[in-house]
Parts: C-alpha cells; structure tokens; sequence
C-alpha cells in the first residue's frame, strides 16, 4: 500500500517574514501574524501602530501612503508585505524630531507660496517622497521638485508652499553638512 503524503507544509514549519521597521528588526508568521495578501500598509498602520502614513485612495494614485524602502519611496498600499521581507522600511514615524526636511515643512509660510501643510492630511507622503528625493538631488530646481512630487494630491491645494518647503529643506540639509 502507497504511504499517504502529508498535505502542506510540515506544521513545525513557519515561513519567518523579517523586516526593519524604523530601525528596528520585527519578525512575522506567515498565517500567524500576517497573510500573503496583506498590503504594507495594513501591517504599518492596523498591526503596528504607524498611523502616520495615510490611506486615502488606496489604489496608487495619491502619495498619501509613501513610505521608504531601502530609501526608495514605496507607496505602500500597493505593496504587500511580503515583499518588505528583508528589507528597511522607514515610516515618517522614524525620522528625528529635527529632520530637516520635517522642519522646513513645518516652517513654511512665506508671502506669496503660503503653508506646506494645512489640513496635514497629505504631508507624511510628501514629506517622506522629499526625504528620499533630497538623498538624491540635494540641490533641485523648482522643476525638479515638481517632477519628483507629481505623484502627490495635496487637496488643500498648498502646492507652492510644499515646493519651497522643499528648496528650504535642501538648504537646511546643505547647512548642516548631512544628506540623509
């Protein structure tokens, strides 16, 4: 008679998911913790507390959920977390409290450009998509700012406050000798 084959895998086997969120390890059960289908977003946000990344459109279309990975934006809704396996993500949750880039934004009010933030709604994914901009570009013209954001709404409409937000940014960066 043929030996009966177990079905699945063998069940003191777990598939580990690791992550490094903001700096700090984290170690998931697939099944257990999280499930194949679940996005980047869901964990950060409903499992682990990170509600500043925002979900509006939750289709890719907004830059509210920008988050990096390996200091590459991400839009996180898009992405499961099973993809972040082995991977640094960085949520605005995990910059320093004096990031340039988080002051310039909350500086920003001059004559003529307005705010950078307003409702606040949209800034942790512009704010993130600049910090991985900034890495690469720290000194960008006004249409390089606008390119690098065109992924972002912004309903409150603050536009011009956001790209000198931005050139501040760089400024601060350049003055502080760092280019995180």
């Amino acid at each position: 008679m043929p030996k009966k084959l177990p079905k699945g895998p063998p069940k003191n086997t777990q598939e580990k998911i690791r992550i490094k969120i903001n700096e700090e390890w984290r170690e998931f059960i697939l099944g257990r913790d999280i499930t194949s289908s679940m996005t980047l977003s869901y964990l950060l946000r409903e499992k682990l507390g990170c509600t500043g990344l925002k979900i509006a459109c939750d289709e890719g279309a907004c830059g509210a959920c920008t988050i990096l990975m390996d200091g590459k934006t991400v839009l996180s809704c898009l992405t499961l977390a099973v993809q972040a396996d082995g991977h640094e993500i960085l949520t605005i949750e995990g910059l320093a409290k004096n990031d340039p880039v988080i002051e310039a934004f909350a500086e920003q009010c001059e004559p003529g450009h307005g705010t950078a933030l307003q409702c606040g709604f949209c800034t942790p994914g512009f704010v993130m998509s600049t910090k991985a901009f900034l890495s690469e570009n720290p000194k960008p013209t006004i249409s390089e700012v606008k390119e690098a954001l065109s992924g972002h709404i912004c309903r409150c409409g603050c536009y011009a406050g956001i790209k000198q937000a931005v050139l501040h940014a760089g400024e601060k960066i350049a003055e502080r000798g760092q280019n995180e």
